[in-house]
């Protein structure tokens, strides 16, 4: 049948109105990003985290020095570190998995961290970390692993500058054992001696032998930390036990030293600790599973491992249940992450952001090693190439960065629309350097928690909770669940814009 003119002309009208309108509504997926400047914020962003004496060349100026007498009780150093969040309690545990990540990103995409002019802010995040551990770790089967304490930091509304909150420090011995926090502080040492192996051999193998002891402690006396260390449950409760941790400290330390010995630990263990039993849709400061089975397929493209085939193919058998399932690739949905309508993978409410760019991030990993190998992910659904793994890492990213139905970046500084009342202490109160003045434990709640204006300091590079399951966000200060950012949510994103940096 033969179409009128006037009707192909209404169809052409209506063609570009159904086409402006998807244009408006997709506007924000189609934006390019400067993932170089993303990475330098990212960076930036661990100098506002810092506890201690504060070096001459810090940049974030409005911070100031804090928690000076830490440890001081105890009668050991403990200053210096991270403060893991918005509060002002230093938790071993997920510092330590932020050095990690920290040291990860840098040994796989230091050449581009290098070209982006950002190395060696890198390794002084790495080693702001490191020197803090190597302090905690003060005989052989003693780790300090927290300072101060979640409840009574939680009273008070301060500066890290002005802190009145108890500063008690809590240990783990042979008495009160604590797997988790000695397996990943092993795994943050070992990875980061593998990076300052050139640059600084003594600090390396210094490094390395506080992983050593840190992982026979942590083998040899098990014990869920949070059981020693009772004032870290409902902060940072290990659900996932200290297996993982176990498992992850020794593929660490085998890429640290390549000695059979950590090797032996990871295939004679992978199934009891499970390694090769557990398949993971998470990978987080609790749940480490997905990352000792990424690693571990790896492995298997060395020659010389090929006598261990069997085990590190069950070990890749439950890697690619985790990428399967952030590409929504597996048969059964329950096994698969969920996602925004926006397409944001969606794991739980409470700052969900952290699965996502430690999936970016894994996912970015993964890709390169497929790429040069010449291999294919193996899905129920079907196989994947290694580009469309990237391009998955990348569309996560690029949500975070600003592709999604609310046009905002949920990386605090990039862009022109981010969070303006990030949940944090320093930032949200006036800068001591501004005013040195004491704000009050009640004073700060009264005149900085409840002010509906924004934070008067800018937490640049911060990666905050993000938004929830239908893509929506409030940008209320009490509203921690999306607004609260944490080290372990950007450390995964450096990594993840250093190899898209490559990609500009």
């Amino acid at each position: 049948m033969k179409t009128s003119k006037v009707e192909k002309n209404t169809w052409s009208l209506t063609l570009c109105f159904v086409l402006l309108s998807l244009i408006t509504i997709f506007l924000p997926f189609c934006e390019s990003f400067n993932y170089g400047q993303a990475l330098s914020q990212t960076l930036l962003y661990f100098e506002a985290q810092r506890s201690g004496h504060l070096p001459h060349n810090q940049r974030v100026n409005w911070r100031h020095h804090s928690g000076l007498t830490d440890g001081l009780e105890q009668g050991v150093d403990l200053v210096g570190g991270y403060y893991d969040a918005g509060d002002n309690v230093k938790f071993g545990l997920p510092m330590a998995f932020t050095v990690t990540l920290l040291s990860w990103a840098a040994i796989e995409y230091g050449e581009e961290i290098a070209a982006a002019g950002e190395y060696v802010h890198a390794m002084e995040a790495i080693k702001w970390g490191t020197d803090y551990f190597i302090k905690a770790h003060t005989q052989p089967n003693v780790l300090w692993v927290e300072v101060g304490d979640g409840e009574t930091d939680h009273y008070c509304w301060q500066r890290p500058e002005d802190m009145t909150t108890p500063r008690r420090a809590y240990k783990v011995d042979e008495n009160n054992p604590g797997s988790e926090v000695a397996g990943e502080t092993a795994a943050a040492l070992a990875a980061a001696s593998i990076l300052f192996k050139k640059t600084n051999p003594h600090y390396s193998h210094l490094l390395l032998q506080h992983a050593q002891q840190l992982f026979e402690f942590g083998d040899k006396f098990k014990g869920k930390y949070d059981e020693s260390v009772e004032v870290a449950k409902g902060y940072y409760t290990s659900v996932s036990g200290y297996m993982d941790e176990l498992l992850w400290a020794a593929i660490w330390l085998y890429k640290a030293t390549e000695k059979d010995e950590y090797l032996k630990y990871v295939l004679e263990n992978a199934n009891d600790f499970g390694g090769t039993t557990w398949a993971m849709t998470e990978f987080s400061w609790d749940v480490k599973y997905s990352g000792v089975q990424a690693i571990a397929s790896m492995l298997l493209m060395e020659e010389k491992h090929k006598k261990h085939e069997v085990i590190l193919k069950q070990y890749r058998s439950k890697a690619e249940h985790y990428f399967c399932a952030c590409l929504n690739l597996n048969n059964a949905s329950k096994d698969n992450v969920d996602r925004t309508p926006g397409g944001l993978l969606y794991i739980r409410q409470w700052n969900n952001m952290q699965y996502v760019a430690n999936a970016a991030f894994l996912l970015a990993i993964y890709s390169d090693h497929l790429l040069a190998t010449n291999q294919k992910l193996h899905c129920q659904k079907g196989e994947v190439g290694p580009n469309e793994l990237l391009a998955f890492a990348k569309s996560q990213v690029d949500y975070i960065l600003g592709s999604n139905p609310m046009g905002m970046s949920y990386l605090v500084g990039y862009g022109s629309n981010f969070p303006q009342r990030v949940h944090h202490r320093g930032a949200s109160t006036e800068s001591y350097k501004g005013n040195m003045g004491f704000i009050g434990c009640t004073q700060g709640y009264d005149n900085w928690y409840e002010s509906p204006k924004p934070n008067p300091n800018i937490l640049i590079g911060a990666l905050v909770g993000g938004p929830d399951n239908k893509d929506q966000f409030r940008d209320e200060r009490r509203n921690f669940e999306q607004l609260e950012a944490c080290t372990y949510n950007t450390a995964a994103l450096v990594g993840v814009f250093a190899r898209l940096y490559n990609l500009e």
